[in-house]
């Protein structure tokens, strides 16, 4: 791969989006993980459903809506509703991401964020991590109107940069991401966290890791 920039998808890939939920476990229950499953998958339903039907809301709003389904769903008491989201703004970073960035930016790869998430969601993140300055762009959905898979929002890093698609590898722990990525002409590399299978998309990822360790030994 002549890879110039490497490029990440943020939640499930970078940060461990169940770890809102987690962090409230002890009042959630033992049903934490299975809610935070259900909100992430309805706040995913969301993007794509808005997507389709141009009625375009950012991020955060979209996430504060499958909260609400979620919590209704679980019977959580709607008190707690401020703390998941507060506790959503700085989702904590899975545990080899610092170290795996510091290595690849000391290589002089362009490194950089592709998210769904918005410009002030992202800057949050990044820094209540201690991330920031590994990072040359966080790129956000927001600047294009729509959201992933489509193409205008692959499109941003290759016009910022000024490379061709082929240049970037891509990593996503979401199966349509890494298609999506893929089918625009990234390098498309799948971070298989869970042992999941990948979705009949009618794409295969350059490469399947379990997470982003491996990925200093292919890069």
């Amino acid at each position: 791969m002549n890879t110039k920039a490497i490029v990440f998808d943020a939640y499930g890939t970078l940060f461990d989006v169940n770890s809102a939920a987690e962090k409230c476990k002890d009042k959630i229950g033992d049903q934490w993980e299975g809610f935070a499953n259900f909100w992430r998958t309805t706040q995913l339903e969301y993007t794509w459903l808005r997507s389709l039907m141009k009625r375009h809301k950012n991020f955060w709003k979209v996430t504060e809506d499958s909260l609400d389904k979620s919590m209704k769903v679980y019977n959580i008491d709607m008190s707690m509703k401020k703390d998941l989201l507060n506790l959503y703004k700085i989702l904590s970073p899975y545990p080899e991401v610092k170290e795996v960035l510091e290595k690849l930016k000391d290589k002089g790869f362009k490194l950089a964020i592709l998210s769904n998430g918005t410009q002030e969601l992202l800057n949050e993140l990044v820094k209540s991590n201690k991330l920031d300055n590994l990072f040359d762009d966080l790129f956000s959905i927001e600047d294009v109107g729509i959201y992933k898979p489509d193409s205008k929002v692959y499109d941003m890093p290759v016009k910022k940069y000024k490379i061709n698609s082929s240049e970037i590898t891509f990593l996503s722990a979401n199966t349509w991401d890494v298609s999506g990525g893929g089918n625009y002409g990234y390098n498309s590399i799948w971070v298989n966290r869970n042992k999941a299978i990948f979705d009949n998309l009618d794409f295969k990822p350059k490469d399947e890791i379990s997470d982003l360790t491996q990925l200093l030994k292919i890069i």
